[in-house]
């Protein structure tokens, strides 16, 4: 078969077949760093012990990393409040127009990593004449900036 032949056709990957589709895709919540942060609690606290009955500092030493890391998990665990789908009206809400498509992405800021939402959005007519980008605090909710324009992409060649 030849590579110009209209017969091939690409496949989708198994993950992108709509047809397997069994629900909405749950973020799953960043408190789960504290489960890693306990591990790491008592392997430090391991280290402890074993430096008090050898008096190796490379146990002292490696305790105190790994307590330090134990911390940051903590301090990083996040509880997110505000869900794709509440993000999204969020953002439909802030951009002012009416949105057709819309895509969301979980990301982080800062030393903290602090959760945000990044919401690219369209408007609703076809073609698409606006688009926006908005973010938002997934801890709280509020919105940490947006940025809408009218739509520079030419769709006139998808027209029918």
């Amino acid at each position: 078969m030849s590579d110009t032949d209209p017969q091939q056709g690409d496949d989708l990957p198994e993950e992108l077949d709509v047809t397997a589709w069994v629900g909405p895709v749950e973020f799953p919540n960043i408190t789960r760093r504290r489960i890693a942060g306990w591990l790491y609690v008592v392997i430090a606290l391991g280290c402890l012990g074993a430096w008090f009955s050898s008096h190796n500092s490379g146990l002292l030493t490696a305790a105190i990393f790994i307590g330090v890391v134990a911390v940051y998990h903590f301090i990083t665990a996040w509880d997110v409040k505000i869900d794709q789908t509440e993000a999204l009206l969020i953002a439909s809400r802030t951009v002012g127009f009416p949105v057709g498509h819309a895509s969301a992405q979980l990301g982080w800021s800062g030393l903290r990593s602090r959760p945000n939402w990044r919401i690219l959005l369209y408007s609703a007519d076809s073609p698409p004449s606006m688009r926006g980008l908005v973010q938002i605090d997934a801890v709280d909710g509020t919105v940490m900036g947006e940025y809408t324009e009218r739509n520079p992409e030419d769709w006139s060649q998808f027209q029918t």
